[in-house]
């Protein structure tokens, strides 16, 4: 995990241009991306049952952002013949298959691209082991899987963001643990090009002559291009090495029905799913959030501050995905406050953090950690236990931003509403200059009230009481929040809203383990190779002398502070002051409030010699800066521990010499997703 520090955006008239994607990245290398044994059965038996298949469609209307209804078209239906004339009678054909060809349906609906169509409509070439895809205006691809897509010819959309030709791949991941992402075709942007002139030589850099024929015939004047190619990254290659992890990119079992497993995608790591899986769905209510609230970025002077809420499981954390990646297409950064220490968005959980975000998020959090602008590590999943801790974090973070920074902010918050939760809730808003509310909710009843500017005037916080504190003055002395705020409510509608997936992968602590997980795969070289275990990775060497060790989430004694944190997840911070040694470690007695700047596994202790041994992505030079190892709540993934091969004898951190009996020898877990006696019935 590198630290990166982001320019700020200098001219105003610049904040709400039309940007394209800066990402870089380096070649890929093109490796065989052998099917997992449970695919390669599935494909099997799907050749020996295969029926042709059909193209299926969706009975909804499709809608824009704003809800408006798209033009109505005619029917038309598939080009299939043969191009086996010279160029000039091929571009004849083409030119006339642009009246008969093409996946447009009746009364706008929307259109799945399955069954032949992807056949038709994609060709790959298997020496440069990547493929390309023709799209069809509103035309859309679901799919479970991983890959780089390029867009080519045209303007394509994921998650909220639009890819254009010109700009750099983008890496789009589809895991069993979150819904499947979808690929939509969008109108070209401007109506007077030619594609007969600009596919052709384009095609040529990519395919074959032959597929380019091929697929010379399926372009109309509204289509596009993608390449899509393999994707293989540190990340992947460490999460597939665990074997609770190895099946995390291939359709989960309801979805194997629907799964098209004979394309020229498959090979490539993606694995097309027919009409019958769904995609992400917004209700109307939230894409007219949506629409609002990116028109009022758009149009208001200074920052806009947005902050959304709900309960948990309500699609919070979607919707601001799809809302930060909107946000992508008009200016070149947004801000992104985190305040979910649950289920954080760029870093593992139990932190709080400010992000500049440069670049889309198309995929779950796992998919996208990396090391904020400013990190508070608390150390603990929920805050309940000290309230005044949380909140202080957050105003710490906040006072770091720039006071004159017009870049828009985004604020996510727990899924915590009731109670204590709630009261949080209204001090955050008191606390900080919102100009906008997103209140999410589910079913016909009323997760809290609704927080309504009238509302918040006599609501009670924690830290707060009416009348109400717009601001804090220490902390915006030449800022004064506006007294109103626009206050956005959205019902979900989707599937299990207000419930947690019981599917794999989908609870709320496998997910919190792929975060860390995707954190420590830094530790990985980026050369493609096997994953090494943490024995046999080289620590760093920190004496006991030169750091201070501190616990957040309970008390130790200071004689037992080793024994805790040995082989433990620890946060690397930076205290104020200077930490002073009598010549024996440094230990604290109250978990301070202190920039952080990474993660570390303390692999050993040795007291001998008075050292640590740290295992950490986090560059040396700013490593050095670090005095203080803060131990928190979070565990390390048991999969780190009892999955490592290579060893000789019994595995290190790992032993069956342990008793139970003994009062307190082991941690009581609660498993939420048991069901107690009562329930049962």
């Amino acid at each position: 995990m590198k630290v990166n520090k982001h320019a700020q955006v200098k001219v105003k008239s610049q904040k709400w241009t039309k940007v394209k994607g800066n990402r870089s990245r380096g070649p890929i290398r093109p490796s065989d991306l052998n099917s997992s044994p449970v695919m390669a059965k599935l494909v099997q038996e799907h050749h020996a049952k295969k029926k042709k298949p059909s193209v299926k469609r969706l009975k909804g209307k499709v809608k824009s952002v704003s809800g408006a209804p798209i033009e109505s078209r005619k029917p038309c239906t598939n080009g299939g013949v043969s191009m086996e004339s010279e160029d000039s009678e091929d571009w004849e054909e083409y030119s006339r298959s642009l009246q008969m060809n093409g996946m447009d349906t009746d009364d706008g609906q929307l259109a799945r691209l399955e069954g032949d169509a992807l056949h038709h409509c994609a060709e790959r070439d298997d020496q440069k082991n990547h493929a390309v895809l023709v799209m069809q205006k509103d035309q859309t691809l679901c799919f479970r899987g991983k890959c780089f897509l390029t867009c080519l010819y045209g303007r394509v959309e994921v998650m909220g963001f639009t890819i254009e030709e010109g700009q750099e791949s983008y890496p789009v991941l589809s895991p069993a643990s979150h819904c499947p992402l979808t690929i939509t075709a969008l109108r070209n942007s401007d109506n007077s090009r030619d594609p007969s002139t600009e596919v052709g030589p384009i095609l040529q850099k990519y395919l074959p002559t032959a597929s380019c024929k091929r697929l010379l015939r399926r372009v109309k004047s509204n289509s596009s291009l993608i390449l899509l190619e393999p994707m293989v990254t540190p990340l992947t290659r460490f999460l597939s090495s665990f074997p609770g992890f190895n099946e995390l990119f291939s359709p989960t079992m309801s979805e194997l029905m629907s799964a098209v497993l004979d394309t020229p995608l498959n090979g490539l790591g993606m694995v097309p799913l027919l009409s019958a899986v769904h995609g992400l769905k917004l209700s109307q209510s939230c894409r007219e959030a949506l629409d609002s609230v990116v028109s009022a970025c758009r149009d208001m002077d200074g920052c806009a501050v947005i902050l959304v809420c709900g309960a948990k499981n309500v699609g919070k954390s979607t919707y601001i995905r799809v809302l930060l990646n909107t946000l992508l297409n008009h200016t070149t950064s947004v801000d992104y406050l985190e305040g979910d220490l649950g289920q954080t968005e760029f870093t593992p959980s139990g932190c709080l953090s400010m992000t500049t975000v440069r670049e889309p998020l198309l995929g779950p959090p796992f998919t996208h950690q990396r090391t904020p602008d400013h990190m508070v590590y608390y150390g603990e999943t929920s805050c309940e236990k000290d309230l005044n801790r949380y909140l202080e974090s957050l105003k710490s973070l906040w006072s770091r931003r720039p006071q004159n920074r017009e870049t828009p902010i985004i604020i996510n918050t727990m899924g915590w509403v009731k109670g204590f939760g709630f009261q949080l809730l209204v001090d955050m808003i008191r606390f900080f200059p919102v100009t906008h509310v997103v209140q999410l909710s589910h079913g016909g009843v009323t997760q809290c009230p609704a927080l309504t500017p009238g509302f918040l005037r006599m609501a009670q916080g924690f830290q707060t009481h009416p009348p109400a504190q717009t601001a804090l003055d220490e902390l915006n002395e030449y800022q004064s929040p506006p007294r109103n705020y626009v206050l956005h409510l959205v019902h979900s509608d989707f599937e299990l809203a207000g419930r947690q997936g019981n599917s794999r992968h989908q609870r709320a602590n496998e997910q919190r383990e792929l975060s860390l997980l995707a954190y420590l795969s830094d530790l990985q070289s980026p050369d493609p190779g096997p994953v090494r275990p943490l024995h046999a990775l080289t620590p760093y060497q920190v004496p006991h002398t030169a750091v201070a060790l501190g616990v957040t989430h309970c008390e130790v004694a200071p004689t037992h502070m080793f024994y805790a944190a040995n082989a433990s997840l620890v946060g690397l911070c930076c205290l104020g002051e200077k930490v002073t040694s009598r010549g024996g470690p440094v230990v604290l007695s109250q978990p301070p409030i202190c920039p952080c700047v990474g993660f570390g596994v303390l692999r050993g202790v040795d007291m001998a010699r008075g050292l640590y041994f740290l295992l950490t992505p986090v560059e040396p030079s700013v490593l050095r800066k670090v005095n203080c190892l803060l131990l928190g709540a979070i565990s390390l993934p048991s999969c780190i521990l009892t999955s490592q091969d290579a060893t000789a004898g019994e595995l290190p951190y790992i032993t069956t010499d342990y008793s139970f009996d003994i009062t307190g020898a082991g941690k009581i877990r609660v498993f939420k997703g048991l069901l107690r006696p009562e329930h049962l019935k």
